[in-house]
């Protein structure tokens, strides 16, 4: 199955680096037209140079903003037709005991995780009505599902709600011919969160993750790019309101 998206406006968030980025080499690889954001606006502009696609630098963990760089895109290049939603993260945070979390870290993980990816549904999906068709794809995690091998209160509880909002969303939008679907990936050494939480682990940690994974071995970055083109295509067009696992079949 090749896929192809030489006629679709694919925005991409959280593309500055790590997965938000191999998704972004991806659809430039497949034909797309490419817009990408992210709060990181250095690290934006260097994977936007990189890869020769359009960047907007914002944080869409506000609305206002959110909706201005929508409808930034709307107007220059149409759609959007397809939007992957892969900004969020840890936002740098590390385990703390519960009674230690105070409330600008929390707020802070939500914000990446829960609030942009409902801001930028909001935005894009009155264009993609007026379409007939559009695509909506989050990057969840297998903290979404379970609880987390970070031990960040916010970031188990924030994945997990995006869970939800997945399929909140695809029973609304998918009557207009938008499917709304996530990808939950396992540990992948993509950026340098991951790597220092590799690290940490030490050699009996890593040697135990490696060996609860059928496959033996860590994902890539590419590995779940590769789910999201899928969701993303025509192909998928009776796939909606699904979490897919992309863990080499650890959960």
């Amino acid at each position: 199955m090749r896929l192809t998206f030489a006629d679709k406006t694919v925005l991409v968030t959280g593309a500055a680096q790590g997965i938000g980025r191999a998704i972004a080499e991806a659809f430039k690889a497949a034909g797309a037209t490419l817009v990408l954001t992210d709060i990181d606006a250095e690290g934006l502009a260097a994977t936007a140079d990189a890869i020769g696609a359009e960047a907007i630098a914002a944080d869409i963990g506000d609305r206002a903003r959110a909706h201005a760089m929508v409808e930034a895109v709307h107007a220059r290049f149409g759609g959007p037709d397809i939007v992957v939603h892969a900004a969020g993260g840890t936002r740098g945070q590390a385990g703390r005991p519960l009674t230690e979390i105070d409330e600008a870290s929390w707020r802070a993980i939500f914000a990446a995780n829960v609030d942009a990816a409902f801001w930028i549904a909001q935005a894009a999906a009155p264009h993609m009505r007026a379409a007939g068709a559009g695509r909506f794809v989050a990057i969840a995690s297998g903290a979404g599902l379970r609880p987390s091998l970070t031990g960040i209160q916010a970031y188990a509880a924030a994945k997990h709600a995006l869970v939800g909002l997945v399929k909140q969303l695809s029973w609304e939008l998918a009557p207009d011919g938008i499917t709304v679907n996530a990808v939950a990936p396992g540990f992948v050494r993509s950026n340098p969160t991951t790597e220092r939480q590799w690290e940490a682990m030490g050699p009996d940690g890593q040697a135990s993750l490696l060996k609860s994974i059928h496959t033996h071995r860590l994902g890539t970055a590419e590995d779940i790019a590769a789910a999201v083109l899928f969701f993303a295509s025509e192909q998928a067009g009776w796939i909606s309101g699904q979490i897919l696992s992309v863990d080499g079949g650890r959960s």
